[in-house]
């Protein structure tokens, strides 16, 4: 199958996807009003809170929720054949989550910008508001942990890239000082500052940085040292106004994805690359099987729990009109569906020639998921060189554009963790704590830093080799819970919530399968005895939520059967406002 062919495929459905249902969603259920005044506005404070142009905050939003799961999560699902793979991709993307990511935002919107789990206490219960903080605290430190690994690694494996990435976080200043400023659209600075950066790989490739000298000095691994710099660093930019950093850097980023699809699909359609994984795989006894895990495995790049912390969390509270929330939300899901995509060619068409390749890259599953990064940057590098560009500096780019998204994560993950820690020593009534950003931000990176740094059962470390075995999962689950929480507010609004309520059922069932499958495997691998209490408490977290939700979810369709419902639908033009909110 040539590969062109599949991506112009489903970059259509992606296209057909935004034109009719996001705007069913937008104008049906979501009920998005042009005049509701926004949180950017009512609390604008400079730091948080600032109103920001549709265009610019798809950068922040997408850059944001990609990371480097939907680069890696696809490159392993493509263990169990590409269709299935691209099926998932395809309908997770537009069906789920495009509702996910704009249902959350747009809640988020509706309730003074506070994150999903906050606003769980008023849509459901103020029980379950805990349950879930609790839930997207391990999330946020799995994640944040994680992409500090697969950073480390990448700069080591690919030490041209270490220029350019650290370069841009100047470069990505003076812009947001420019156009902050000088109030100047950000389209033309932001593009300088890409030339700027391919400039830095050019740069970069000729001139490599390796620590492995000053590493052996300070008696540590040089991807350790690169981990403890990315904490350090993401502990400044979690405290930087939005704009100065995280904006500029976010649109430059955004740019990237573009150039990374044109590069990806004008290099298979020179190249004329076909895919040559096969369609549906023959796995190895003892596996895991496609049900549930193939759903596990794509979190992002089909749908993502993350990305409702990242909707509620900071996206919210930059949103200008109510109506961009379906620009930002669901394009920023089809960004991530099409880099999901490109991920998908790049290790079933790019990495390898024959099957015979292939099969030597995909004999297992733990060579699958172990390989995946590299594959996808082999891969891009192979479409690249179609294009008459060096292959040695290809994969420079497309590491750069990996560790790129990764470290955008990890500035919001710390961000959003700060965050939570702020809400939770506030429940706990830790009033030091929860006023001081300094000792809330130590607390966010100190977690995730040590998890990083612990060793593993392989050269992956326990983050990586052992830990991630419960991100799909608890990723997934908070989706799921994220979705519960925007189907019984929909209801509430006298809105029809079938949209929602289809992937949400879809997802719950998926988790809390696979999380019953897990705790039956770590309880026969005494090595990995640690996540067996670990999987034992989402699971109690999750189960107890979904009856939470359940249960609103049946008072709420109760009341609005009976006529006693004490709100009712806000979109009805320029008298509703945030005030109005309150009845809900």
């Amino acid at each position: 199958m040539p590969a062109i062919v599949v991506a112009v495929s489903v970059l259509a459905l992606f296209a057909l996807g935004f034109i009719y249902y996001s705007r069913y969603l937008a104008e049906k259920v979501y009920a998005l009003d042009p005049a509701f005044v926004t949180p950017a506005h009512e609390f604008s404070d400079g730091v948080d809170f600032v109103p920001t142009n549709k265009h610019v905050l798809f950068g922040h939003h997408f850059t944001s929720i990609a990371g480097a799961a939907p680069i890696v999560g696809p490159a392993i699902a493509v263990f169990w054949g590409w269709v299935p793979a691209l099926l998932w991709i395809v309908i997770g993307t537009i069906f789920a989550a495009g509702v996910h990511d704009f249902g959350a935002l747009a809640v988020s919107v509706r309730h003074k910008a506070k994150n999903i789990g906050t606003l769980t206490a008023e849509v459901i219960s103020t029980r379950s508001r805990v349950l879930f903080l609790c839930i997207i605290f391990f999330l946020l430190t799995l994640v944040n942990a994680v992409f500090a690994v697969v950073i480390g690694n990448l700069l080591v494996a690919f030490p041209g890239a270490v220029i350019p990435i650290f370069v841009e976080i100047p470069l990505a200043i003076a812009i947001g000082q420019y156009i902050y400023r000088t109030k100047s659209p950000a389209l033309v600075p932001s593009l300088v500052g890409v030339v700027g950066l391919y400039f830095l790989i050019w740069v970069g490739h000729h001139n490599p940085i390796e620590i492995t000298g000053f590493a052996d000095w300070l008696g540590m691994e040089p991807r350790d040292v690169w981990i403890v710099i990315m904490f350090a660093y993401t502990f400044i930019a979690s405290r930087l106004p939005v704009w100065l950093l995280l904006q500029p850097r976010d649109y430059i980023n955004s740019h990237q994805l573009f150039i990374a699809l044109g590069v990806t699909f004008a290099g298979v359609l020179i190249g004329w690359d076909t895919i040559v994984a096969p369609a549906l795989n023959d796995v190895p006894e003892g596996s895991p099987s496609i049900f549930p895990f193939l759903f596990i495995t794509i979190a992002c790049g089909a749908i993502s729990g993350f990305h409702s912390l990242v909707s509620s969390g900071t996206t919210s509270k930059q949103l200008d009109k109510e109506t961009d929330a379906r620009h930002v939300g669901y394009m920023g899901a089809l960004g991530e569906g099409s880099l999901a995509l490109a991920s998908v060619l790049a290790v079933t068409a790019g990495v390898a020639a024959t099957r015979l390749d292939w099969d030597e890259r995909y004999p297992d599953f733990a060579t699958a998921s172990g390989g995946a990064t590299g594959n996808f940057v082999e891969g891009i590098g192979q479409f690249a060189s179609n294009l008459g560009i060096d292959f040695a500096l290809a994969t420079v780019f497309a590491a750069v554009v990996v560790v790129s998204f990764a470290a955008t994560t990890m500035d919001t993950g710390v961000r959003l963790q700060r965050y939570v820690v702020q809400e939770i020593a506030g429940i706990l009534k830790w009033n030091r704590l929860s006023r001081s950003l300094t000792l809330a931000g130590l607390v966010a990176i100190a977690l995730p830093l040590a998890l990083a740094l612990m060793p593993g059962e392989d050269d992956r470390g326990f983050a990586f080799g052992t830990l991630w075995r419960l991100f799909g999962t608890t990723n997934q689950l908070t989706a799921g819970l994220a979705l519960a929480v925007v189907a019984v507010w929909v209801t509430k609004r006298m809105r029809n919530p079938i949209a929602i309520l289809i992937p949400m059922a879809f997802l719950l069932v998926m988790t809390t399968w696979a999380l019953f499958i897990q705790l039956g495997e770590f309880w026969d691998s005494p090595e990995r005895w640690i996540l067996v209490p670990l999987d034992l408490i989402i699971l109690a977290l999750a189960l107890w939520l979904i009856v939470e939700a359940g249960v609103a979810l049946r008072r709420t369709v109760s009341e609005r059967r009976a006529g006693t419902l004490g709100g009712s639908d806000t979109s009805g033009g320029a008298g509703s406002g945030p005030g109005s909110e309150s009845q809900e």
